[in-house]
């Protein structure tokens, strides 16, 4: 800087461009501000400092960020009315407020939930703190969502939600990042269930390749110019504006030549107070604002005096009927001018089944397929919740229909000479062209015939009370049956007696004929002997010495014994306590209608089946 400067172009992220900016403003530097986005994450818009009453020598040569303007029209596009926006832990939410409080004023219920890093174990803690109940209901939210997440964390959070089949088939989730190459769009729509709608932000091409190779005399690169090459769609959108901005420098400062109106370079030195702003600064400043080129991300021009407001975004989606990763396509393009061009709607039927009659077989199953009140002489009718979705679907598409019973009167399973009876015989010997009734999808079955969409989940479930809790006082006693412990009340009295019996046949041997007998001590008693027993039992030791080696043999294979009861019934007491035992509170003998009441509904299942 204090050799001269004539502007300053940077690429960094918003906090460094307020400290530039600060700088730039105040020594009239021109400054043209390219924002990177931060780890991947969609980008929000930079708080740059604002003062009328000064002008402003930055220049964003990126433009601002319409990922709001471009969700809220997706999201009234698509008819939504309650959807959730992930967003990880890089995104500064702050960039979502204009479009939180727009979607609030049109009544939209919007969720918002951060995504850190971690995404796994975020799924796992869900599995740990939601009951049941709570997961089917945040199931049903992850039908609709946004996503704001850099790519890779995209790929991770699908592959979770897939995994811990939190995904459906019929669920939609839209992805919005302005930097998201062609094989990450494969990866997201490959992993997916259902429809996935990406957005980008894509860069309108010359179709001259003279005016794209050629600016101001100056070549760009052979690599950047021929799209055979591929070399363009491997940088970061963020250096193609970096490269476009030098490239607009360069033309301002050659026409700065040819008008003979160059100025001498500004010298900064940050530790000089006496350092003062260029005076050609403003001169320069208008300079760029004046000029406009066709570069690599498009025009990149300044005709509000601002900033670059030329942006445009693709809409690429696949619906849930398609091939994954070979069927994407562009639905609609966006631009601040013209707004969303194209639909995203999914494509309609159309009436072209005019004049055509389909046979159609069923069973009957109430509520779906019943019989109708038939006049005389008139062929049989049907009704039934099946029978109206036919009827709704013939006259949306035109057909009749000639509708008749499978003669075996069911629904359809393999034979073992390989062969099918029931309605999907009848649709695969050609018989019929549809079959409608309340049949279940099964492996085997859609091998042989397609599906439509399910609209119904049949199931069976009991309601059984909580059980209450019950403290018991003797829990303490539970570790061990009653029989152990009979066993070992009885075995301590028994080495007592064992004890004192050895104890009085030492006394007995070592008595002379020189020495009367004494009487025995209040130690050698019967009492004592069994007390001793007890103690070694509950590990608290004794005081009678141990003189003949019978005893020494008596009671060390008794404390043998008593460390491995005590270790047992300690090991025991406490995997008691922390573990619940569940217990099935459902009994035959005790519930006799519940059983025939399931019964009856599995029965009632395979009947369906």
């Amino acid at each position: 800087m204090t050799q001269g400067i004539l502007a300053l172009v940077s690429s960094t992220g918003c906090p460094s461009a307020t400290a530039l900016q600060s700088l730039t403003d105040t020594m009239h530097i021109p400054h043209l501000f390219v924002q990177r986005s931060n780890a991947g994450s969609p980008r929000t818009a930079c708080q740059l400092i604002s003062n009328p009453e000064l002008q402003e020598y930055t220049l964003p040569a990126r433009p601002p960020v319409r990922i709001g303007d471009v969700m809220l029209r997706l999201v009234n596009e698509l008819r939504w009315q309650k959807f959730i926006v992930f967003y990880d832990s890089n995104y500064d939410i702050r960039g979502l407020q204009s479009f939180l409080d727009q979607a609030s004023r049109q009544g939209l219920d919007v969720s918002l939930q951060r995504i850190d890093q971690n995404i796994s174990q975020i799924f796992a803690s869900l599995f740990t703190t939601m009951k049941t109940e709570e997961l089917n209901r945040y199931r049903d939210t992850l039908r609709r969502a946004v996503l704001l997440l850099s790519p890779r964390g995209a790929q991770t959070f699908i592959n979770e939600a897939v995994e811990t089949n939190l995904a459906s088939k019929d669920s939609h989730w839209v992805f919005v990042n302005e930097e998201i190459s062609d094989s990450e769009i494969l990866e997201l729509v490959h992993s997916a269930l259902g429809r996935m709608t990406v957005v980008r932000q894509i860069f309108p091409t010359s179709k001259d390749p003279q005016r794209r190779c050629m600016r101001n005399n100056h070549r760009i690169s052979s690599l950047l110019c021929d799209p055979q090459e591929g070399y363009l769609q491997t940088l970061q959108t963020s250096n193609l504006y970096l490269y476009d901005s030098v490239l607009l420098l360069a033309g301002a400062f050659h026409r700065k030549l040819e008008d003979r109106k160059w100025h001498s370079m500004a010298s900064l030195n940050c530790m000089r107070k006496s350092t003062k702003p260029w005076n050609g600064g403003k001169s320069m400043l208008d300079t760029i604002q004046n000029g406009q080129i066709i570069g690599l991300t498009g025009p990149m021009g300044f005709a509000d005096g601002t900033s670059n407001s030329n942006i445009n975004f693709e809409i690429l989606g696949t619906s849930y009927s398609e091939t994954f990763g070979k069927d994407i396509r562009r639905l609609a393009v966006w631009d601040p001018v013209k707004g969303l061009n194209g639909s995203l709607q999914e494509r309609r039927l159309e009436s072209d089944m005019q004049g055509v009659t389909l046979k159609v077989v069923t069973i009957l199953e109430e509520p779906f397929v019943m019989v109708a009140e038939n006049i005389l002489g008139q062929p049989k009718r049907y009704k039934g919740f099946s029978i109206d979705v036919l009827d709704a679907l013939a006259k949306h598409l035109g057909f009749k229909y000639e509708i008749y019973q499978a003669v075996d009167h069911k629904y359809g399973s393999q034979l073992p000479n390989g062969s099918w009876n029931g309605m999907i015989g009848e649709l695969i010997n050609k018989k019929a062209d549809i079959a409608i009734s309340a049949i279940t999808i099964t492996p085997e079955r859609e091998n042989v015939v397609d599906f439509s969409k399910r609209y119904m989940d049949y199931s069976v479930g009991i309601l059984l009370k909580k059980p209450e809790e019950k403290i018991n006082i003797f829990s303490i006693f539970a570790p061990f049956d009653l029989a152990v412990w009979a066993c070992i009340a009885a075995a301590i009295p028994l080495v007592g007696v064992l004890i004192f019996v050895l104890n009085r046949v030492q006394l007995v041997r070592t008595q002379t004929p020189t020495h009367p007998q004494t009487p025995p001590s209040t130690s050698n008693t019967l009492h004592s002997a069994i007390w001793l027993v007890y103690g070694a039992f509950v590990q608290q030791g004794g005081d009678s010495p141990m003189n003949s080696v019978a005893m020494r043999i008596v009671m060390g294979s008794w404390w043998l014994f008593t460390l491995i009861v005590c270790s047992s019934y300690t090991a025991n007491l406490a995997a008691f306590l922390t573990v619940s035992r569940m217990d099935n509170s459902i009994h035959p003998e005790r519930h006799k209608p519940v059983e025939v009441f399931c019964i009856e509904a599995w029965i009632q299942m395979d009947a369906v089946d």
